[in-house]
């Protein structure tokens, strides 16, 4: 249950990230003389996105929550909603209920533009999907098998749904209007109460359905659609938003400070980087997890302070009737948008409370830590417990060091049953994935670990991951011993030293990515594998081609090319290193899509053709077609700028240019 709502949070998110193209839209044409009819224009869009919100909320609901983010699933969930909202109009329901329009239950004029009723479809689309769309009918009607049945089904179950809700629709909306009337009523004590609840479900992922009774129409509130579209009250409208603005812009960055500050001094350097980043996303675009996971499970008091802190601020600013508003988040970007709104009230005020809310952090966050000795980041020791280790080598290379610590960190030979890997990522099996120590593990420069399961776990290595895999497979072959031994940083040093080496072979410059097929540009954060785009390996781009050939992004040398040809390494001239990885989860395919062009150490030029692919065999077994494109030293890139994606390219479309240090 916590998974599903935690894959619910992170679908919901899809449908929000619409939201700051209304927010732009509304705030330029407030910022401009209500006499210019372009004011009006761009006004008139934003609201046209904020009235299809509950609509937005099934298409990416259904899409977040199928098990491939399919389109077939996002149109299943646009028919789920259409269904529903068609049938319980006024007018039909007294047609149904066989009595007059004047009769009908005012809650079915709430029917439509409801985030309830489109949270409701776009789940039921999403797990319609799940369910049918491998299935296979019988040949006469085999043309609506698979995909194409899911939107059928998903007709057929909401006409169900709609039955229900023709009796029950009353019932729960009154319930949802009474809980919505409490919390208002509550002033600023009921947002102060929602403040605190909402950074408290953030470990659960119930924060989102929170938030949706909040800011939008379930419960009659809808603030963030008020405050957008100028309804309501001045002074009140807002109030659900308002006080996160002084939290995400002033206090979680102070508090990041409080943290860098108790780090040990050994760790510093290492703390100040990670808090950094941190204070800087939160500042300017209202993203608070890198902060807050960075202390919510190592020092789980520090974040119920946190929680009590935003509860005060989001309390304050209601009962000072500062408003603003957002559509994201609580950056500075929503807030030099929001300030021009007719219906904020006083949100300068907003910045003096951000003042006092990073003193109430520091110091807060500063004596917590010192009180209750929080193990923040930056304040482990070194070495003071005894942790498995595997003997080292002057004959060690990288690779061998690596593997080591990936091998104690997994429990040694005891502890394995399957060793295998794919383009980056060891894919093990384990008898007890408990065992596994992910701090030491990450020690061996793994971009990031993923337990599935009981038995199984990813290990996210990089473009080498092969020679690791191989000198894993070695250790497990010798049935290695596994020796406690006092943490040393001397193999972390090593990596750290490799990793600079890596670096400092990259010229400055600015290097002109290409597309590598015909199709469709896709955002990296958007492609279907966590390791992608969660950007595990580096930055880049996608491609989901219209046909097979396969050319190369960039003018360069080919370094290495994977066994099971799915995948190939490009170096350019100035020593970017390219990962051009073909389909998703091809590696079980075994090459035979794949019918290479090239050779190892062959020079190419952008456009020139590296792979013939079958890409209907590749459908055909299950698996995605999107190309990426990773430059997997992206520590030395200092800007990455994309260009109109989501567009149909051509092969010799440029798509990125990448300037280096």
């Amino acid at each position: 249950m916590k998974t599903y709502l935690q894959k619910m949070g992170r679908s919901l998110q899809l449908p929000v990230a619409v939201l700051p193209a209304a927010a732009l839209l509304q705030g330029i044409g407030h910022l401009m003389p209500q006499s210019w009819g372009i004011a009006q224009f761009m006004q008139a869009g934003g609201v046209a996105i904020l009235n299809q919100i509950a609509l937005l909320f099934a298409v990416g609901l259904a899409f977040g929550m199928s098990k491939d983010k399919d389109g077939a699933a996002a149109l299943a969930g646009l028919v789920a909603y259409i269904i529903p909202v068609g049938i319980l109009t006024p007018a039909n329901v007294a047609l149904l209920m066989g009595i007059s329009v004047k009769s009908v239950d005012p809650a079915f004029n709430f029917v439509s533009g409801n985030v309830l009723v489109g949270i409701i479809a776009g789940l039921s689309a999403g797990a319609l999907y799940n369910r049918f769309h491998e299935t296979k009918l019988p040949m006469a009607l085999s043309f609506f098998s698979g995909k194409r049945l899911v939107p059928i089904v998903a007709s057929l179950v909401m006409l169900l749904v709609s039955a229900v809700l023709l009796f029950a629709w009353p019932t729960i909306y009154d319930a949802l209007v009474s809980f919505g009337k409490f919390f208002i009523n509550l002033g600023a004590v009921g947002a102060g109460l929602y403040g605190f609840f909402n950074r408290l479900l953030i470990p659960t992922g119930l924060h989102q359905a929170l938030n949706q009774v909040f800011w939008f129409n379930v419960a009659g509130i809808d603030d963030i659609g008020n405050f957008w579209a100028n309804k309501g009250v001045k002074g009140v409208t807002g109030m659900y938003q308002a006080g996160f603005f002084p939290v995400m812009m002033f206090g979680l960055p102070a508090g990041a400070y409080a943290i860098y500050r108790n780090a040990l001094p050994e760790r510093k350097k290492e703390t100040a980087g990670l808090m950094m980043a941190g204070a800087f996303a939160s500042f300017f675009t209202g993203v608070t997890e890198p902060l807050e996971f960075s202390f919510m499970f190592v020092a789980w008091p520090l974040y119920i302070l946190h929680a009590i802190f935003v509860g005060l601020s989001l309390g304050f600013a209601a009962f000072m009737h500062w408003t603003a508003g957002f559509t994201f988040s609580a950056g500075l970007v929503d807030y030099l948008l929001s300030i021009h709104m007719p219906i904020a009230n006083m949100p300068l005020m907003l910045l003096v409370q951000g003042i006092f809310m990073a003193v109430i952090y520091y110091f807060g966050f500063d004596f917590a830590i010192k009180k209750f000795n929080l193990m923040t980041p930056g304040r482990e020791p070194l070495n003071t417990d005894a942790v498995d280790s595997v003997e080292v080598s002057d004959d060690d290379d990288k690779y061998s060091l690596a593997a080591k610590k990936v091998y104690a960190g997994i429990g040694g030979f005891e502890n394995i049953k399957v060793i295998d890997n794919c383009t980056t990522r060891l894919r093990l099996q384990l008898f007890d994935t408990d065992k596994a120590d992910q701090s030491l593990i990450k020690t061996s420069g793994a971009a990031g670990v993923n337990i599935l399961d009981k038995n199984n776990i990813q290990i996210v290595i990089g473009t080498e991951v092969q020679f690791v895999a191989d000198a894993l497979t070695k250790l497990y072959d010798a049935k290695t011993p596994l020796t406690k031994a006092k943490e040393t940083t001397e193999s972390e040093e090593t990596l750290e030293s490799t990793k600079e080496e890596k670096i400092s072979d990259v010229k400055s410059g600015t290097e002109t990515f290409y597309s590598v097929a015909n199709g469709k540009l896709e955002d990296i954060e958007q492609v279907p594998d966590d390791t992608f785009s969660q950007k595990m390996l580096g930055d880049g781009y996608a491609v989901v081609p219209t046909d097979g050939q396969i050319v190369s992004p960039v003018d360069g040398i080919i370094t290495t090319i994977f066994p099971t040809k799915h995948a190939m390494g490009i170096k350019t001239e100035n020593g970017l290193e390219v990962l051009l990885h073909m389909g998703i989860d091809t590696v079980q395919l075994k090459g035979e899509p794949f019918d290479l062009k090239v050779a190892d150490g062959q020079t190419v030029r952008h456009g020139d053709l590296l792979a013939s692919v079958d890409l209907d065999a590749i459908t055909a077994a299950g698996k995605k077609i999107d190309m990426m494109v990773i430059v997997t030293n992206m520590p030395v890139v200092s800007m990455m700028k994309f260009k109109d994606l989501d567009r149909q390219v051509n092969k010799d479309d440029d798509v990125v240019k990448v300037t280096t240090k």
